[in-house]
Parts: structure tokens; C-alpha cells; sequence
């Protein structure tokens, strides 16, 4: 299982590479004989980025055809891949599925969405034998995602899904105020955060506009334009250029 925030387009090769070394592995450790086959792997990306994943899943559609007979000889290995962001898109109430409930914990933005999931487990995760399945689900809701999503909030010790549900119903008007808030008090920094990094980047504008004035003379429009179209990096590399450009074109190369 490999865990990814990023697309790797060459995620088939890495996956190709894990397997080979787990079954060299397996061999050298004696825990496979002569007469034993090999035990089938399941590979198993989990992406949660935003961006749509585009990497081949196959290692195969990584490497060039082959001429003739000899394209056989291609290796070929495919991973499964959970794309988390789309994967959540899928309704919950039309099928028993723990994959797309773990996904929906995981993109939960508050107490109801998480508890409308718990509901749904509550219901799937009744027989005994699913015992260690509901276990789990009821220790990541309550070491993991709880903690995170309500920081400084004490989360008690849960030993069931139930009481999950039941601590959720009586805490979930607080803690919405609490979320609500924080993304409040997100947004304002975020928005400080690009109040300044405006002002830095029209403050070298300017700077930059009286150097090239101070060094050419009169500033062409187009220039102005670049001036205005560039970002902050791009507006302090160009004030760079200016202690060696010898015209103005120089400047902006």
C-alpha cells in the first residue's frame, strides 16, 4: 500500500520495483520452498490530491512497444487505485461500502457529516464477526480523527461505534461552533497572509518601474505590462537583472 498527496507518473514502476523486492525477499528468508508458488500481491495506491491523478496504473503503457515477437516480453504489473476525492463522490446508502466510508471520514468538514457515516457503520457492523472491523473504525474515529478535527477538545475513551454516535449527538452543536470558528480564524490569516505577500509584490513593482526609469529613461508600455502580468518572484529576479543589463530587454531575460 502506498500512500500519495502527489501524482508520480511513474508510480507503475515503484509499485513494480515494492513486489519484486518483497518476493526476493520472501525467497532469500526461506519462507517460500522450491515446489511453493509465489503468494499473489495486491498493490494499492491511496491518493487523496486534488489534482486528477494522470499516471498509468499499468508499468506496462510506461515502456516503449517492442518490434515483433518480442513485445511478449514487456513487463507488466497493474496497482489498484483509490482516488479519495472522486471515490467520495459515490453515494453511501446505495451499497456496503467500508472503502467509501473511510473516505468520507476522512474528508468530513463537520460533526453531522461525520455522524451521518457512523450511522451507516452502525447499521453494516452489526454481526460478530465484524467485531475487529468495527473496533477499528471506532479507534481511528476516536485517537485519530476526532483529536485532529477538534483540537484542544478532550475526546473520552470509546470502545464502540455506538458510542461514538451517542457522543456525537450530544457534543455536535459545540463543536460546529468550535469548526465554524476555527475556519473563520483560518480565512482571516489566509487573507492577511495575501494582503501581504500583495503588498510586497506591488511595493518591488515600483521599486523595480524607478530603477529601470533611473537606468533607461523613459518606460515603454510594454514594459508596464510585464510589470503588472508578473509575479512576486518573477519582479525580484528582474530587479537582479538590472546590475548587469546593458538595455532594457536585458532585464527581463
Amino acid at each position: 500500500m502506498e500512500f500519495q498527496s502527489t501524482v508520480d507518473q511513474y508510480m507503475a514502476v515503484r509499485v513494480l520495483v515494492y513486489v519484486g523486492l518483497l518476493y526476493q525477499d520472501l525467497i532469500k528468508s526461506g519462507q517460500i520452498k522450491e515446489e511453493d508458488r509465489l503468494p499473489p500481491v495486491l498493490p494499492l495506491v491511496l491518493y487523496n490530491g486534488k489534482p486528477v491523478w494522470t499516471a498509468a496504473l499499468d508499468v506496462e503503457a510506461l515502456i516503449h512497444p517492442a518490434p515483433g515477437g518480442l513485445d511478449r516480453y514487456r513487463p507488466r504489473m497493474r496497482y489498484l487505485l483509490i482516488d479519495q476525492l472522486r471515490y467520495a463522490k459515490l453515494d453511501l446508502s446505495e451499497k456496503q461500502n467500508l472503502a467509501l466510508a473511510l473516505c468520507r471520514l476522512e474528508q468530513s468538514r463537520t460533526p453531522e457529516e461525520i455522524r451521518t457515516v457512523v450511522g451507516y457503520l452502525v447499521d453494516w457492523l452489526q454481526e460478530p464477526k465484524q467485531l475487529s472491523l468495527r473496533r477499528a473504525f471506532t479507534v481511528m474515529l476516536g485517537r485519530v480523527l476526532l483529536p485532529r478535527r477538534v483540537s484542544g477538545q478532550a475526546i473520552p475513551e470509546l470502545n464502540d461505534l455506538q458510542e461514538v454516535d451517542a457522543m456525537l449527538a450530544e457534543t455536535v452543536q459545540e463543536w460546529t461552533k468550535q469548526w465554524e470558528a476555527k475556519g473563520r480564524q483560518e480565512g482571516r490569516q489566509e487573507g492577511l497572509r495575501e494582503g501581504e505577500m500583495k503588498g510586497l509584490r506591488e511595493g518591488e513593482m515600483r521599486s523595480l518601474r524607478r530603477l529601470i526609469e533611473r537606468q533607461f529613461g523613459v518606460v515603454p508600455e510594454w514594459v508596464h505590462t510585464k510589470l503588472i502580468a508578473a509575479d512576486l518572484a518573477t519582479l525580484v529576479k528582474w530587479a537582479e537583472n538590472i546590475l548587469d543589463a546593458k538595455t532594457i530587454d536585458d532585464v527581463f531575460q
